[in-house]
């Protein structure tokens, strides 16, 4: 079980055992390299804590103060000695007081009781699996299915998230029979073989009470500020720069915030082998970036490096990628994100980056298509009839129902004032959709392709405190002048060279190459012609006939047509075989 852990943590290890539990930790070094060895342990109030911890804490000093004051003594500077001192001192009510992305574990050795916890956002993973008479939990599902009586199956409800939702899953859920997932802004108790799970946080509407340029002042301020605390390392730092607007003004505030301490800030983009040659505008994908980064760099003076992609680079990552995910995810924009990443690595062990601010801000088209954001269902979806049509008869009893059932409990649970417009109303649905399921498909890519190669990757917008804030703000104002993400666009005025920062929303980049399309058609034939497990779940004349034609909709989100489409279901073949997957419906 340790050794599945160790790309996430390459810098240490170590291991808690005491009667019949046993906590086991990898470590990736960022802050405080000796002092934050871990598991650690800490003798409080006649009881003795046991830590294992995964994230990054930022605001570890404040908190630091806090608890010093209170009569704790700290023997190093990281934040994992300060989450497990909060958690001595204020027990679950600590999850109040932090300010970062995280999942972590704490032992209670007298009372036998195990706390589990996991940020607010859902940006670091934690899965558990209740097992015989006790409980495995993890950052990643490979590690419990190593433990020696633990099974990889696949149940009917698994099957209709891998073909009705993927890559996207249900809350919760770890789609492997058993497999669960700690969901974002929840902690659980385990004790006596009894786990109980209680919500923390979730998205509250509030009465927006700021005008408009007091809310662009509010944003401006969140936005760096948050930023800004998440620059802290022991370890050199950069930033993804796509030339759009979310990686423009992170890069553009961290290469701020270093000039001023003598420094160039490193930053990072990817592209592929003659994309300049083979690229095709879309509706989804209007404009290239290498023209944008470039007057990024130039405005910003960075140490810049590019990541070019060959097609044969992309296929060789496919079954890395799924192993990295241990599922199927997001095809080729996977395999290039993992690429990418290992070479990051080389250069820095911490890197920023731009995701969820479309999800926050009301950035992607469907929020601003109003045909596509009044139809009921997944709207980074929109082919509910043709995935049901690739489902072998009788494995899923009504599968509309399954989808519609997720779809319409998710906009239940928003929480949303009494007298609110319905247009208003159905904006704060389309936040929560996009919060609980597109957003966390990529806060999986994000994490599970950085981790696999030792990156701490980190998302500023993901600050829990912009996510509460904009909840609550007017959908009048976040599309102020009718373009997408306009609040953003007016609080960060004066930071970003206008070309970019009126720059319309391209989402992360894929090949246009016709020579990756040839070598995914050619292995996706070959499984055609042989006896895959895919064909125990999936219509192989149907799937043939989808790929045939030319759908209005991606497959999943903006970018996945027929190749992608092609990439996901090999990804799916790979990962029955590797995972050695009992299908059982």
């Amino acid at each position: 079980m340790l050794d599945t852990m160790r790309r996430r943590g390459p810098d240490s290890e170590g291991t808690y055992v005491h009667g019949d539990t046993a906590l086991l930790h990898t470590r990736l070094a960022i802050i405080d390299p000796e002092g934050g060895k871990q598991p650690m342990s800490l003798d409080w109030a006649g009881e003795r804590y046991t830590l294992v911890y995964n994230g990054e804490l930022y605001n570890t000093e404040a908190l630091r103060s806090v608890l010093t004051d209170s009569g704790h003594t700290f023997h190093g500077y990281s934040d994992t000695e300060v989450v497990l001192h909060a958690y001595a001192e204020y027990g679950a009510a600590c999850l109040d007081q932090l300010n970062g992305i995280f999942a972590f574990a704490v032992w209670e050795e007298k009372r036998g009781r195990l706390f589990l916890a996991r940020d607010r956002i859902g940006v670091k993973p934690l899965f558990y699996m209740q097992h015989g008479n006790g409980l495995l939990f993890a950052s990643e599902m490979k590690t419990i299915l190593q433990y020696p009586t633990v099974k990889a199956r696949l149940d009917r409800e698994g099957i209709a998230q891998l073909i009705l939702l993927g890559p996207g899953r249900l809350p919760g859920s770890g789609v492997f029979q058993g497999i669960r997932e700690i969901e974002p802004g929840h902690y659980a108790i385990y004790q006596e073989g009894r786990l109980k799970i209680t919500q923390y946080w979730k998205l509250r509407d509030r009465e927006h009470t700021e005008n408009f340029a007091e809310t662009v002042e509010h944003v401006r301020w969140l936005v760096f500020d948050a930023i800004q605390r998440q620059m802290v390392s022991d370890v050199p730092i950069g930033t993804f720069l796509s030339g759009g607007l979310d990686s423009s003004i992170i890069t553009a505030i961290c290469a701020g915030q270093e000039k001023k301490n003598g420094k160039r800030l490193k930053t990072f983009s990817v592209d592929y082998l003659n994309n300049d040659q083979f690229f095709r505008a879309s509706k989804f994908q209007p404009n290239s970036d290498s023209v944008y980064i470039g007057i990024m760099q130039k405005a910003l003076d960075t140490l810049h490096q590019w990541t070019v992609l060959t097609p044969e680079m992309l296929c060789g990552a496919l079954e890395e990628a799924t192993i990295a995910r241990d599922l199927p995810g997001m095809a080729d924009v996977d395999f290039s994100l993992l690429a990418f990443c290992g070479d990051i690595r080389k250069k820095v062990r911490v890197a920023l980056s731009g995701e969820c601010a479309d999800e926050i801000f009301g950035g992607y088209p469907w929020y601003r298509d109003p045909a596509v954001r009044e139809r009921e269902g997944f709207p980074w979806a929109q082919n509910t009839h043709q995935r049901i049509s690739l489902l072998r008869t009788g494995l899923v009893l009504h599968p509309e129902e399954f989808i519609m059932d997720a779809y319409g409990k998710t906009c239940r649970e928003s929480d949303i004032l009494p007298g609110t417009s319905a247009l208003e109303r159905r904006m704060k649905e389309m936040v929560n959709l996009n919060f609980r399921w597109f957003m966390q498909t990529l806060l999986d890519r994000k994490d599970r392709m950085s981790m696999y190669h030792g990156l701490e990757v980190r998302v500023p917008f993901c600050d829990y405190r912009i996510a509460e804030y904009l909840y609550g703000v007017p959908w009048e104002f976040k599309d102020y002048r009718g373009k997408e993400k306009g609040l953003l666009r007016e609080a960060v005025k004066g930071l970003l060279p206008e070309e970019v920062l009126y720059r319309k929303k391209s989402p992360y980049p894929k090949t246009f190459d016709p020579h990756y399309t040839e070598l995914i058609s050619k292995e996706f034939r070959e499984m055609t012609l042989g006896h895959s497990p895919v064909w125990e779940i999936v219509d192989k004349a149907q799937l043939k006939k989808l790929l045939e034609g030319t759908s209005e909709w991606p497959w999943y989100g903006q970018l996945m047509r027929n190749p992608q489409i092609m990439a996901y279901f090999l990804q799916l073949d790979f990962w029955l075989r590797c995972y050695d997957v009992d299908i059982c419906p």
